[in-house]
C-alpha cells in the first residue's frame, strides 16, 4: 500500500492512499472535523465511484470497525492464537526497495532478522511457496513473512535497504 500526505491550506490535510489491488482511495480530514472519502475507479483514478462524508464521531467510530477493535473475524482469533507471538505481514516490494534484483540468500533475511519468507507472489501472479534461497526479489513481488513484531520491523528494514 503507498500513501502520499498533503497539506490543503486552510482546509485540512489529504489522504492519497493506493491499495496492492490497484484501487485508489482519498481521505480528506477538515480542520472542523468532518471526513470525505473518495473511491476511484479501478481502472481510471481520475474517475469516482462513491463518496461520503463523515462527522467526527461518525469517523472514528468506523475507524474502530475497519481497524478490528469492534469485531475480529473468527479467522484471526484463531490464527493469532496457534501462532501466539508470531505475526504474518505481507509487503509488496516498491520501486524504491534496495532488495530489488537481490536474492533472499543473498540479503541473508533469516539469519539477519529471524523472520522468514514463506511465499513471494509476483507481478505477473507466479507463485512460490516455501522459497529458496536463489529466489531473486522482484519489483512489485509480494512476499509473505512469518515471525514476531521485531523480526518483521528488520526484515522490513533489510527489503527496504537491501541490508540488514
Amino acid at each position: 500500500m503507498n500513501v502520499k500526505e498533503s497539506n490543503l491550506p486552510g482546509i485540512g490535510r489529504k489522504f492519497e492512499i493506493h491499495t496492492r489491488g490497484g484501487e485508489k482511495l482519498v481521505v480528506i480530514i477538515h480542520d472542523d472535523g468532518r471526513r470525505e472519502m473518495y473511491h476511484f475507479e479501478h481502472d481510471d483514478h481520475d474517475e469516482t465511484i462513491s463518496t461520503i462524508t463523515l462527522d467526527d464521531d461518525e469517523a472514528r467510530q468506523v475507524a474502530a470497525i475497519v481497524g478490528g477493535m469492534t469485531y475480529t473475524p473468527k479467522m484471526l482469533e484463531t490464527v493469532e492464537m496457534a501462532f501466539d507471538e508470531l505475526i504474518i505481514e505481507w509487503y509488496k516490494i516498491e520501486p524504491h526497495y534496495k532488495s530489488i534484483g537481490q536474492s533472499i540468500g543473498g540479503l541473508d533475511v533469516r539469519q539477519k532478522s529471524g523472520a522468514m519468507i514463506i511465499a513471494v507472489i509476483e507481478k505477473n501472479h507466479a507463485k512460490h511457496v516455501s522459497p529458496g534461497p536463489e529466489l531473486v526479489i522482484q519489483n512489485e513481488a509480494t512476499l509473505v513473512v512469518v515471525g514476531e513484531r521485531q523480526q518483521q520491523r528488520l526484515i522490513k528494514q533489510i527489503l527496504l535497504n537491501g541490508s540488514g
